[in-house]
């Protein structure tokens, strides 16, 4: 039986949603529905890691579990290892859930969990999902990753990998399957450690995508396949949207 750890790094601050873990969703706040949707899946723990009192108070006030972090973390998985450091649990893996999406399926978290199932449990761990549509295929928004023949990630780009040099564009989803990367994290507590020494690299200031970084300095990064879709949410639409679809569905 694996023991993971499912740490979900909330910051008060957002350029284009102040407060966003706060944001009311039918009820409930964003953080609270990302807690409940990863405490249904196999996560031995789930922790709110935060950088603001009100966040922390918050979590507390609706039985879940938070540590107060450091507010001057350059990024999610800082704040995840600073967590972890405060709790000093003994875990096979540490899940890092976006404290963004509330939609999150705890499907999702169980298949990188499962990863970790064996006598050698990857180094680092995320998902992909096939691309749909020339929208998707085509948005910088939208990481692409291309993998070996094992399933670990080669490269991670905004821009559609592979170049198809001798097919339209239009037509590049008919000539080759495509997959996006959904921003789930799941590491080794020794390897997480490890990254979040290493200095940012060339290929992760270009491509503003943090793996970059640990694939750079010879990282391996295994995948899990979803054919499930999650929601992100960054600004006011996103909120709206999001509400939409829990009056359907609720």
């Amino acid at each position: 039986m694996v023991h993971a750890l499912g740490i979900i790094p909330a910051r008060y601050a957002s350029t284009r949603l102040p407060g966003k873990p706060l944001v009311d969703l039918g009820g409930k706040s964003m953080i609270q529905r990302v807690v409940e949707q990863a405490r249904l899946s196999n996560l031995s723990q789930v922790m709110v890691a935060t950088d603001d009192e009100r966040i922390l108070e918050h979590v507390h006030g609706f039985g879940g579990e938070a540590v107060l972090t450091s507010p001057d973390h350059p990024s999610g998985t800082d704040r995840v290892f600073d967590a972890y450091q405060q709790l000093g649990v003994a875990t096979d893996c540490i899940i890092n859930i976006q404290g963004d999406e509330p939609f999150i399926h705890p499907a999702q978290i169980n298949a990188l969990v499962a990863l970790f199932d064996g006598e050698k449990a990857p180094q680092l761990a995320t998902l992909v999902k096939p691309v749909l549509s020339d929208d998707e295929l085509f948005s910088p928004h939208l990481p692409k990753v291309v993998l070996d023949s094992q399933g670990y990630a080669l490269y991670f780009s905004r821009h559609p990998l592979p170049y198809q040099r001798q097919v339209e564009p239009a037509q590049w989803l008919a000539h080759h399957r495509y997959l996006r990367h959904i921003g789930l994290y799941a590491y080794r507590p020794d390897v997480l450690a490890a990254i979040t020494k290493l200095p940012p690299s060339s290929l992760e200031q270009a491509e503003s995508l943090e793996q970059l970084r640990w694939l750079e300095n010879s990282f391996r990064i295994l995948t899990a396949e979803t054919e499930l879709e999650t929601i992100g949410i960054d600004t006011p639409e996103d909120v709206e949207r999001a509400r939409n679809l829990l009056k359907m569905t609720e």
